[in-house]
């Protein structure tokens, strides 16, 4: 069913006015062009919407603006990239990888002493200070430093860590072990 030619009319004799508008939102008279289009192509699909005898041009400034805002929030949370250089480096590993590096350190951490398992665990781990790690085994302050170095340097060896390698899962290598990478100084066991 078409709309009636007074409808039509009525449509036909706001785009200037939609124009105008269009131009002040958009500062662009190729932008606002096609502003006014889009809102032109909401306005004929959803004519039926429509009651005859109330406002055309408020009915259509109302879609127009919906629209401007609707592509402006868009824009905004969207970044430039023509030549795909963005999305090419944007890259979600699989989830295995992470599980078996998990099983990996799990496996090397059962193969330390308890007790540098322990410390490792309290200070690495649970980001305890040596103080508190210290109390709670019950031991000096040097000894859980010790401790704790000489895990870190085993397990490093144990996961063939040299610091040089670009892990994918540096950030929990670090968390587990101390945020940084082992140091190479093993002081003498307290």
């Amino acid at each position: 069913m078409s709309p009636a030619p007074d409808i039509r009319k009525a449509l036909l004799a706001a785009i200037p006015s939609l124009r105008a508008f269009a131009i002040s939102l958009c500062g662009s008279t190729d932008r606002a062009d096609d502003l006014v289009q889009e809102t032109l192509v909401k306005a004929w699909s959803h004519i039926g919407s429509f009651t005859e005898g109330t406002n055309m041009p408020a009915w259509l400034f109302t879609i127009l603006r919906n629209l401007f805002y609707s592509n402006y929030l868009r824009k905004r949370r969207e970044v430039e990239d023509p030549d795909g250089a963005l999305a090419g480096q944007l890259v979600t590993l699989p989830d295995q990888n992470s599980h078996m590096d998990f099983l990996d350190f799990r496996s090397a951490l059962q193969q330390l002493p308890a007790d540098q398992r322990e410390a490792i665990i309290l200070v690495g781990a649970s980001g305890l200070s040596y103080e508190d790690a210290a109390s709670i085994c019950g031991c000096a302050i040097g000894t859980m430093k010790s401790r704790v170095n000489r895990a870190r340097n085993r397990l490093s060896e144990l996961l063939a860590f040299d610091g040089g390698q670009n892990f994918t899962t540096e950030a929990k290598w670090r968390a587990a072990t101390g945020h940084g990478s082992p140091p190479t100084a093993q002081p003498a066991d307290h």
